[in-house]
């Protein structure tokens, strides 16, 4: 059993097969299904669980039960140490081999795993949830079992140690009255993400009450942002109402609103005339990890306050989860999917293996919402960027392999929507320039699956979607062939609201970077506008610029190319990576070290596209120097020497990650182009080879040249 529906878990079995099992055979099961190496103490714990589990499970040997390990709540990036499926019931079980004491964090993890799959796992809405958190050294167990207060058939968490986690599960079973023979939840492994209309609705009363600045900021006259949702809404109306697969790609200028766009169409379709549209809903999914950390925890903390304002009881990990319905992922949405396929591929045909997957009314296969809004589209990934990671095992934590992946990323979404069985909406949100990492396919990608693969589709598509920065500029002859394209204005957004105070700023940075004749005349149309860009060589300068500048609670922060190497020097430090790092630097308040306004540690493009500061400070290393007008790009080799780059994918990318820091602010900018290090040793060689001011002059003159007023 334990490798037909492998993919959602490490381990599954019945209880005779599990008691049964040598334990070696189990752990070795473990290890081949997780990604990654496995830590020791894993290992020891992993273990302890199963020689006790193998005890304490014996009274129910005979009946129609599983056991699972390690178990990933569908799209949430979740995993639960054990699940018992027992007597009709959820068993949820969070261990902490050797503890002798019960956390409150602890408590809440568990407890917080059990509303998840209420609220989001469609075979455990209706089913008694049992958490209960296992210190293994406790001496004592819970003795009060009672439903929680909101009576939606979950226990409240209990606890226990290992030596009386037996008779506690016999305690409740007898009190939940489960004490006859019952079925086995024998789909339950392979349910559908579904949330449950609860769910749905606080996320919408979140959303839409929300007043986090940090997301909406703008000042902006003019604004099209209402005209292109309804636009949108429109053609969901018509797929709707035909039968039909759309597919729409919007467009803007950097700072424009798509993503706000992309929320308010997932929010706006799953609330038509205020009442829940359950069936119709749609899903706002984003590649971009920081960005969806920082929107989730933005919202959260922001429905959180207000709550505790009004009296109301209520965690931050409720926010968090009511967010979680419309804001995922895209790659667990992407894994969901992957999860269902025939492995391993044939033929190079993707199919539903229907022994992984439950086919539902409509719904078909697919995911349960009609409407899936992909942001950043052109930062999917090309067919061998993404074949590539399945074949040695991308999914972390568990180790799906598909070792001869036949799409690219862009093909198989479209893919997933379209194993629905009535109609599908995807909306594609475009930036243009964007593509920032080997292996981001750009907006041609999702083009040539709409022409060779999926005829049958509607395409609305922004007219300015033939500018050379998309698809370079090869849009109207990719589609030239494609009889089912509807060109419109509505789906591009012209005005920036992030640079409220310059709508020409995206401009001015595309010509900027173009070497464009219109740069110096742009500038000045910027300036007037009271959008400050300035210039300096003297990082302790622009740090003196941003804090004169910034007033209240405005943002400020350093910003550098992933490239950038020679920061050290300049008291400089690169945030970390992972999503928390980027929460914490994006939304902290000044009394943070972590907070961006400390100006220590610097973003790089990874870590901001797709958010914004008030005012922010790019810090232009020699990775990408101005040389005979021209753009000559280079990669640090870890020591001593910078080399050139001449991958032409490569250096798109690396203008890219330019393009991106340079349109990150609301209010004001400051480039700091370092002068370099121009010491010689007493032996006549350069004191530092890697900072040489040739490598930072040319860049600083072009700049000059344009007129940017220096600091």
């Amino acid at each position: 059993m334990q490798q037909k529906t492998i993919n959602r878990c490490l381990y599954i079995n019945s209880f005779r097969g599990f008691i049964e099992q040598d334990r070696m055979s189990i752990l070795g099961v473990l290890h081949d299904n997780y990604h990654g190496e496995v830590l020791t103490t894993s290992n020891d714990a992993w273990a302890e669980e199963i020689d006790l589990l193998q005890e304490i499970l014996v009274p129910w040997k005979n009946e129609n039960a599983q056991i699972i390990f390690e178990y990933d709540i569908p799209r949430l990036g979740k995993r639960i140490d054990v699940v018992l499926l027992l007597k009709g019931m959820i068993f949820c079980l969070e261990f902490k081999v050797g503890n002798k004491f019960a956390l409150q964090s602890d408590v809440e993890q568990v407890m917080d795993y059990a509303l998840d799959l209420k609220n989001f796992h469609l075979f455990s809405h209706d089913k008694i949830i049992v958490p209960i958190l296992i210190p293994t050294e406790y001496i004592s167990s819970s003795s009060v079992f009672q439903p929680s207060i909101y009576n939606d058939n979950i226990y409240n968490p209990l606890i226990s140690g290992k030596f009386n986690l037996q008779k506690l599960i016999h305690k409740i079973i007898e009190h939940s009255g489960c004490c006859e023979y019952c079925e086995t939840l024998g789909d339950w492994i392979r349910s559908p993400y579904s949330p449950t209309p609860t769910i749905i609705e606080a996320a919408r009363t979140l959303y839409e009450n929300h007043s986090v600045e940090d997301i909406t900021r703008h000042e902006a006259d003019n604004v099209s942002t209402d005209s292109t949702i309804q636009y949108i809404l429109d053609v969901i109306d018509r797929s709707k109402n035909y039968n039909k697969k759309s597919i729409c790609f919007v467009t803007g200028v950097p700072g424009a609103g798509k993503t706000l766009v992309g929320l308010d169409v997932a929010v706006k379709q799953s609330y038509r005339n205020g009442e829940l549209d359950k069936e119709n809903g749609a899903v706002y999914l984003s590649g971009n990890g920081p960005l969806v950390a920082v929107l989730t925890e933005a919202l959260a903390k922001d429905n959180y306050k207000k709550c505790r304002d009004r009296g109301e009881p209520k965690k931050l990990s409720d926010s968090r989860r009511e967010v979680s319905e419309f804001i995922q992922i895209i790659h667990r949405y992407r894994d969901n999917m992957l999860a269902k396929i025939k492995n391993p591929v044939e033929n190079g045909i993707v199919e539903i293996d229907p022994e992984k997957a439950v086919k539902l009314e409509g719904t078909g296969y697919a995911e349960v919402e009609h409407v899936a809004i992909f942001d950043e589209a052109q930062r999917s990934w090309t067919h061998k960027r993404i074949a590539n990671y399945l074949k040695r095992g991308g999914t972390y934590g568990n180790k799906l392999k598909v070792p001869n992946f036949p799409m690219s990323e862009a093909e198989f979404l479209i893919w997933s929507l379209d194993q629905r069985e009535d109609w599908a909406v995807i909306v594609c949100l475009v930036g243009g320039g964007q593509e920032i990492n080997t292996g981001e396919a750009g907006i041609s990608e999702w083009i040539n699956a709409l022409n060779v693969k999926f005829r049958n589709w509607d395409v609305y598509i922004s007219n300015k979607l033939t500018d050379p920065e998309y698809a370079e500029g090869r849009v109207n002859e990719l589609l030239s062939e494609n009889k089912r394209v509807t060109y419109s204005d509505r789906l591009h957004l012209a005005v920036s609201l992030r640079s409220f105070r310059a709508e020409t700023l995206s401009d001015f940075i595309h010509s900027l970077l173009a070497f464009n004749d219109n740069a110096k005349q742009l500038y000045l149309d910027v300036s007037r506008r009271n959008y400050p860009v300035v210039l300096t060589r003297d990082m302790d300068k622009a740090r003196k610029w941003l804090r004169s500048m910034a007033r209240g609670t405005q943002q400020t922060g350093i910003l550098v190319t992933k490239v950038a190497a020679r920061f050290k020097p300049l008291a400089v430090n690169i945030l970390a990576q992972g999503d928390e790092n980027a929460v914490h630097w994006f939304l902290e308040d000044k009394t943070d070290i972590r907070s961006s306004n400390y100006l220590e540690d610097a973003a790089t493009e990874i870590q901001v596209q797709g958010l914004e500061l008030d005012y922010a400070c790019v810090l232009w290393d020699a990775d990408m120097r101005c040389e005979d007008n021209e753009w000559t790009f280079y990669k640090f080799n870890g020591k001593n020497k910078w080399n050139p780059e001449n991958n032409v994918e490569t250096k798109k990318y690396m203008l890219n990650a330019y393009r991106v820091l340079l349109t990150r602010a609301r209010q004001g900018i400051v480039i700091c182009v370092p002068y370099g290090n121009s010491k010689m040793t007493p032996e006549g060689f350069p004191e530092d080879p890697t900072r040489l001011p040739e490598f930072y002059d040319g860049t600083y003159n072009y700049l000059k040249s344009l007129g940017l007023k220096e600091l």
